[in-house]
């Protein structure tokens, strides 16, 4: 088995899909892990106004609702939450998928002050504060909101990370890539357009370009910039086909330097070398 495969094989990508049976799966999947747990009924997300956040926002809504129609029980709920520090530049795109998958709830807590407040302590200490790195302080302070919403509402906190994310590493550790379940891991980010688009979602939302808004000197920098392949490559590469050589040799190296950020915390007994 040669890397790619071992890649496909860990990140559970298939080569193709029926995007109406994997919407079903996912709301399948959502639902049973509420049941498992009688005190947990509701699901907590961030809602940028991305693709993958609309596409887990809206069937975490369908499938609360299928619950609260199946069950009798009407305390099951879906939170939306916008998150922006300050003024999001693409925020009528954010209004617009709420809109679209009219939560039960939606919470808008602005992150800027707790973000620029920790800036300020710790350069106060003496350190720098890269743009880069505030970036990741605002991914980590929205991950704080979601549990503190989702600890008073007996939740679980959903995680939009998918396939073309986790090879890549394309999150931050302990931010938005911390989460109770990833109910899209699987998927490819092709995929999961097509899933939005078998859901009847406006064409916009899973055509506009994806950028991650994390750094104030970049607001709009785009994904594929930022990693240096396109997703394009990316999910050819998951779905088994050929690519570039240049593309093959940036996944996997994105792949192996990201590698920490997909393994639980390390003790002393784990083999963090192996590939």
């Amino acid at each position: 088995m040669n890397l790619q495969e071992e890649i496909i094989k860990e990140m559970g990508v298939q080569a193709t899909i029926d995007p109406v049976e994997e919407n079903r799966r996912t709301i399948d999947f959502m639902k049973e892990y509420l049941k498992g747990y009688a005190f947990l009924k509701t699901l907590v997300l961030g809602v940028s106004g991305g693709q993958d956040s609309t596409l887990l926002g809206k069937l975490a809504q369908l499938a609360v609702e299928e619950l609260r129609s199946e069950t009798g029980d009407e305390s099951y709920q879906f939170i939306a939450l916008r998150l922006p520090y300050g003024v999001q530049k693409d925020e009528a795109d954010a209004q617009a998928v709420l809109e679209w998958i009219q939560p039960d709830q939606v919470y808008t807590v602005n992150i800027k002050a707790a973000v620029d407040s920790l800036v300020e302590e710790l350069e106060g200490n003496g350190l720098i504060i890269s743009d880069f790195n505030k970036g990741n302080i605002k991914a980590r302070q929205r991950m704080i909101v979601h549990y503190a919403i989702a600890g008073d509402y007996q939740g679980v906190v959903l995680g939009s990370d998918h396939a073309a994310e986790s090879v890549t590493g394309f999150y931050t550790k302990f931010g938005d890539g911390a989460s109770d379940i990833v109910p899209l891991y699987r998927l490819n980010k092709r995929q999961g357009a097509a899933m939005l688009k078998a859901l009847g979602a406006p064409a916009y939302f899973y055509e506009k370009i994806p950028t991650a808004d994390l750094q104030d000197g970049q607001p709009e920098l785009a994904d594929e910039v930022e990693l240096g392949v396109s997703y394009e490559d990316i999910d050819d590469y998951l779905e088994g086909k050929e690519v570039s050589a240049q593309a093959q040799e940036r996944i996997e190296q994105l792949y192996r330097n990201s590698r920490h950020k997909r393994a639980l915390p390390i003790n002393v007994f784990t083999n963090f070398w192996k590939d």
